[in-house]
């Protein structure tokens, strides 16, 4: 019985993940972070995360807070650098912000890098703010193409 119960119970989950028109509230899978190189690093809260796929391209859309002092852990794990990140520059496209309803026009200060990647690594496309200076903000899009 109890073991029905959690059958029941993760087809439910699997049913609405697959459902969801938008961010859930949640970690990324394990595979979907390795699959589309998205790291994550720990502690990390408010995560939420979206994913879409099509014949031409998916993404993986992922939101966190986190530490300051991970910052450099996810930039490296990421394989970018502070460096990389540039004040002011706006680098997931208007389009992602309407699928995610991220807005970057509330106070920042905001941060952007494209991680370009050859295929089929996926390209990353992050935003960070620094609103909270101790515990920076980050949106990820995480696109790869067939």
């Amino acid at each position: 019985m109890i073991s029905a119960n959690q059958s029941r119970d993760s087809g439910k989950d699997k049913e609405a993940k697959y459902a969801a028109t938008g961010l859930t509230k949640g970690w990324p899978s394990k595979v979907q972070r390795r699959l589309y190189q998205v790291p994550m690093p720990h502690p990390s809260g408010k995560v939420a995360s979206y994913e879409t796929n099509n014949w031409k391209t998916s993404r993986l859309y992922v939101q966190f807070q986190t530490p300051l002092r991970n910052l450099d852990v996810f930039l490296h794990d990421m394989g970018v650098t502070r460096a990389d990140l540039k004040r002011g520059d706006i680098t997931i496209s208007a389009r992602d912000q309407k699928i995610t309803g991220w807005d970057f026009t509330s106070p920042g200060p905001w941060y952007g890098l494209v991680h370009k990647q050859k295929a089929p690594k996926p390209t990353q496309y992050v935003m960070m703010s620094l609103g909270n200076r101790n515990n920076p903000f980050f949106y990820v899009v995480s696109r790869t193409v067939p």
